[in-house]
């Protein structure tokens, strides 16, 4: 069904999708489930069907930085970090960042989900967005023996199993993993009651997008495009640039998407195409207020300095933008441990036998991302210290004015997750990483290491995404804010001062030799600030931009996903998010989507 950018031309279907990336791939399989429905998607990037170095697992990073795999998107220098230059990957291609991420499959807690009920959004709850979960997954239950070794309880989980996103444990797991997760344990964290189910405050080991039969990847294209790849209603056109959504006005404060504008890249030729019925962008987190703002919606001093004339006015568009952040701590295992790691793949013989073992289900490839644990901010840190944080959160607060009467909101709902003596939300994440990630010392030759990467969810600070150009081809201004909000900061000192302490606790303190990063010279809170801000780095797990919220309070899109003042125009991906959540964010894209189908079905 991958089609010429010429056959479209001038032609008119029911939906058109702007991206094939997770959201999109999702939103138009749907659709096309109406055999009346004609959907055409539009993909920046190419197809990348049967590639091997999508489909290995473990091959965490290597598409960072290869245009063929990744978009880069420059992000200004930060200056609450020393003008430190960043970048921001996503996914280039069918199938989107759920064709190069680490495959890490969680959910949010039922908490922080519920909160974008709270901000104004009626039927955004953890209740509702239950079912839309349940129908992407389609989870596998791991063997007796995993469960034995790992204490995983998964028969009580309340999780699909009947979706086409494959589902599991990657079969390969090392009982230092295992050990790990006893430390944090020994450390006061308690295992996870519900870890799928909206509790996943505790320790627990989670599944991965990985098909256990074909020992592949499993992602958007895998779920959502190859079972639908022969729907005669299903058209996608792959190296489609999106310049635009066309518009007309309907009246003086609303207009109409018609259609859409993109650029071929093959060619270099623009084309149009008409929607009958509507327009759904789910172009990713930094290019949907792009393509907004192309098409004259958003800002007014924006679109004015870009010269793109005004159509709908919107404070929101490419504002409100949330980031994770995490900082690697890593360990240098003793010479008699028996962990495979994945630092075994810098050895060139080392990684020629294990892509030989993956073929036949073995090796490192067959491993992943497991160990997590999520706390709560009193279980990292002190009374005292959590009251202070708690007050400067206040503080925050105080200083907004009357046109921050959104964000006001938020930090209202930020702040109740960490108030002492409640129970709180776990935005305190810790992940186990079976090698080294971590700066700013370089690993050492024939070492093993273990990493704990200290990820932080509910950050504070606040970014934007704006166009400096009426160039579709130039990338906007991307600036995160990182650590704007000096409490952001605060949080992360004392995640990573108790991250030691638990790397420090039996039994898998008996594992290791060394701490090789940070070092044991980082010990005031000053000098953990400094080495944070030198080597800290995003999840790439960004959300906001076009939040769903009312238009008074910098929404963009109202609880249908419809853009404020336009009659056929949604946005369906992480953007529409208006307060982060603490998890991974591939479960809540695939539901975000499956959720904007029934909605879209139902007009």
């Amino acid at each position: 069904m991958i089609v010429p950018a010429e056959s479209v031309h001038g032609r008119v279907f029911d939906y058109v999708v702007v991206g094939g990336g997770t959201a999109g791939l999702t939103l138009a399989a749907r659709l096309t489930e109406d055999p009346n429905a004609d959907v055409l998607v539009l993909e920046a990037g190419e197809a990348n069907i049967d590639d091997p170095v999508i489909l290995r697992p473990a091959s965490f990073g290597v598409h960072l930085g290869n245009k063929k795999y990744s978009w880069d998107h420059p992000v200004v220098p930060q200056k609450n970090v020393n003008d430190r230059p960043f970048g921001w990957h996503r996914g280039k291609g069918l199938g989107g960042t759920s064709s190069i991420n680490f495959l890490c499959y969680t959910r949010p807690p039922a908490r922080d989900i519920d909160d974008f009920a709270r901000l104004g959004n009626p039927g955004w709850d953890w209740g509702s967005l239950v079912p839309y979960f349940e129908r992407a997954e389609g989870f596998v239950e791991p063997s007796d023996e995993y469960k034995e070794q790992t204490g995983v309880k998964s028969e009580s989980w309340k999780i699909g199993r009947d979706g086409p996103l494959k589902v599991a444990f990657p079969p390969t797991i090392a009982d230092a993993e295992v050990k790990l997760q006893q430390s944090f344990v020994n450390s006061g964290v308690p295992y996870a009651i519900k870890p799928v189910d909206g509790e996943p405050t505790g320790v627990t080991f989670l599944p991965s997008t990985y098909d256990l039969q074909s020992h592949k990847r499993s992602y958007a294209t895998t779920a959502y495009y190859l079972p639908y790849q022969d729907c005669p209603n299903y058209k996608v056109v792959t190296g489609a640039h999106v310049t635009r959504v066309l518009t007309e006005a309907t009246d003086a404060e609303h207009v109409v998407a018609t259609g859409v504008e993109f650029l071929h890249e093959a060619t270099g030729e623009r084309f149009t195409v008409a929607a009958r019925k509507e327009v759904e962008i789910c172009a990713g987190v930094l290019k949907t207020p792009q393509v907004l703002e192309l098409s004259g919606l958003g800002r007014r001093e924006v679109l004015e300095k870009i010269g793109v004339p005004v159509q709908v006015e919107l404070l929101g568009v490419g504002e409100n933008v949330q980031d994770h952040i995490y900082v690697g701590m890593s360990y240098e295992l003793k010479d008699d441990v028996e962990f495979d790691t994945l630092d075994l793949l810098r050895d060139s013989a080392m990684a020629a036998k294990h892509l030989e073992l993956h073929d036949s289900g073995k090796g490192l490839h067959t491993s992943g991302v497991a160990g997590f644990a999520w706390c709560t901010l009193d279980m990292v840190t002190s009374a005292d210290k959590q009251a202070q944080i708690y007050q400067k959160m206040s503080d925050a607060v105080t200083k907004l004015g009357p046109a921050d009467a959104g964000l006001a909101a938020q930090y209202e709902i930020a702040k109740e997750r960490c108030q002492p003596g409640k129970p709180g939300s776990p935005g305190c994440e810790y992940i186990s990483f079976p090698g080294f990630l971590s700066g700013p010392n370089p690993p050492e030759s024939g070492k093993r290491y273990a990493t704990l990467l200290v990820a932080m969810n509910h950050c504070w600070s606040r970014g934007t995404i704006h166009c400096t150009s009426a160039d579709p081809l130039k990338e906007p201004e991307v600036d995160a804010h990182y650590y704007e909000q000096s409490v952001d900061l605060d949080v992360h000192i004392e995640m990573a001062k108790f991250a030691r302490k638990v790397m420090n606790t039996a039994p898998f303190s008996d594992l290791i030799s060394k701490e090789q990063n940070p070092g044991l010279d980082v010990q005031t809170d000053e000098q953990w600030a400094e080495w944070i801000k030198s080597t800290f780095g995003t999840t790439w797990h960004t959300a906001g931009g076009c939040a769903m919220l009312s238009r008074e309070k910098g929404g963009v899109v109202d609880t249908d996903l419809k853009v404020h003042g336009t009659t056929n125009l949604r946005v369906v991906d992480l953007s529409v998010v208006p307060l982060h959540f603490s998890s991974p964010p591939q479960s809540t894209v695939y539901a975000i989507a499956e959720r904007a189908a029934d909605i879209i079905k139902s007009v």
